[in-house]
């Protein structure tokens, strides 16, 4: 086993989903929700539900690359929220839901826009995706509450009615790269 792990950091709409996605996947030590890409110090998430801090809602991964590479996180990143919509996923909107890639270095930079480049030329969207690319600057993590949500909180009916459909579509495509 690779003892160098490695991190990546998305923002794909409400951290309660994207945590528990990508939690299932092998290969994934840790992911953290919380705030990233704004300009306010230590934001609270009543802050950054206003859409005045500039943060987005975020998870970051801590990965072994010898079980999961970044390219199979970005694909996983892409399939599981809507790369084309500005500012929201579903019923969530403002600036803390955009798609976003904070990258931690040049090679997770020049990945993020392969993947894109290869995304539009192939057409995968109807429409063009808006996911920023941008180095990351400060993660803050998410009020304890917030972390693990949909382990300790399945049966809240916004895990039953948005969280699981989501895992489910997950798991019809990536089931062979589960925990």
């Amino acid at each position: 086993m690779n003892d160098q792990l490695a991190v990546a950091t998305f923002g794909n709409g409400c951290f309660w989903c994207t945590e528990a996605i990508f939690q299932q996947l092998k290969g994934v030590k840790t992911v953290l929700p919380g705030y990233t890409g704004g300009e306010v110090k230590n934001p609270t998430y009543k802050e950054v539900c206003t859409g005045t801090t500039g943060h987005a809602e975020a998870i970051q991964i801590t990965y072994d690359p010898a079980v999961i590479d970044y390219r199979a996180l970005l694909d996983v990143f892409f399939y599981t929220h809507d790369p084309t919509t500005l500012n929201r996923q579903g019923g969530d909107v403002g600036t803390q839901y955009r798609s976003a890639i904070f990258f931690h270095d040049k090679e997770q930079q020049a990945e993020a826009v392969n993947i894109i480049n290869q995304l539009t030329a192939e057409g995968v969207y109807t429409d063009p995706i808006v996911t920023e690319v941008t180095e990351i600057d400060i993660f803050y993590d998410a009020e304890a509450y917030h972390q693990n949500y949909y382990n300790n909180n399945k049966n809240q009916g916004y895990c039953r009615a948005v969280i699981n459909p989501k895992l489910d579509k997950f798991m019809k495509k990536y089931g062979s790269m589960t925990k």
